[in-house]
């Protein structure tokens, strides 16, 4: 049992997943910067994005000795089954309410060796990560803004081993855990020309995880007062241990997405 216990662990290892780096704030790519023209008042931003990230540490479930991960984005997508990803931000004046919200799911299946205890495992891994944090311009004017924030990330991590056939046929076996950690940073972007900016945060903080950091820089684009790209590099590092559960990594791989203002 212990063996095909292991040897279903490592398969959900090898699904590589996103568990702590997608729940980063990713608002910067839903700023807005003050320009010319701009009206008073409220404005707010959504912005769906996509990051191409590839991962490399160390992870550990159900109590299992830690295994080192190393792969690119290609090994983490071969697994997807669904993703969302987007960030929001409301701005008046100095003040800024930003948000991301990121929903992931990964599966895969395998064959077991003898077949005895189970013909095969799927392994299915879903991840929630939610931002919630608020903002002050420290600087502001036509050309831009750089912000101090200051938030809570929650995460929850929940992994399934599932056994087909044999003697576990239909029994379940989960790990997973869910905690919040306090972040601060600055944030914002400057616009070189009416059309052209440049955008980035840095964010570094704990609670659950005894260390969460987050960085970013992307160039973007704005096509009119409605719609506006981005695409830049982020990297982002957790470090989460508790009772048998570990996830001690960093990702990072390019990042794009697409901003709407109303």
């Amino acid at each position: 049992m212990k063996n095909l216990l292991s040897s279903a662990a490592l398969l959900l290892i090898a699904l590589l997943v996103p568990n702590f780096g997608y729940a980063a704030d990713l608002t910067p790519l839903a700023t807005n910067a003050k320009v010319e023209g701009t009206p008073d008042g409220w404005q707010f931003t959504v912005a769906p994005y996509f990051w191409l990230a590839g991962i490399s540490g160390d992870t550990a479930s159900f109590g299992l000795p830690e295994v080192h991960l190393d792969s690119s984005f290609g090994d983490v997508i071969q697994n997807i089954d669904f993703a969302f990803m987007a960030a929001g931000e409301a701005r008046y004046e100095r003040f800024s309410v930003v948000g991301d919200v990121i929903y992931t799911k990964l599966g895969a299946d395998a064959k077991t060796r003898n077949g005895i205890l189970a013909d095969s495992v799927d392994v299915t891994s879903k991840t929630f990560a939610g931002l919630l944090g608020a903002g002050y311009a420290v600087i502001d004017d036509p050309a831009g803004h750089l912000d101090v924030v200051v938030g809570a990330r929650l995460w929850s991590v929940d992994n399934t081993i599932g056994f087909n056939g044999g003697i576990l046929g239909g029994r379940e076996a989960k790990d997973g855990a869910t905690w919040v950690d306090a972040v601060a940073g600055i944030r914002g972007n400057y616009f070189f020309t009416p059309e052209i900016y440049l955008t980035g945060w840095g964010l570094v903080g704990a609670g659950g995880a005894d260390l969460d950091w987050d960085v970013q820089v992307g160039l973007g684009y704005k096509f009119n007062d409605t719609i506006s790209a981005v695409a830049g590099y982020r990297a982002l590092g957790v470090n989460y241990s508790n009772d048998g559960f570990v996830f001690d990594v960093v990702q990072q791989g390019p990042i794009l997405g697409l901003a709407v203002h109303f």
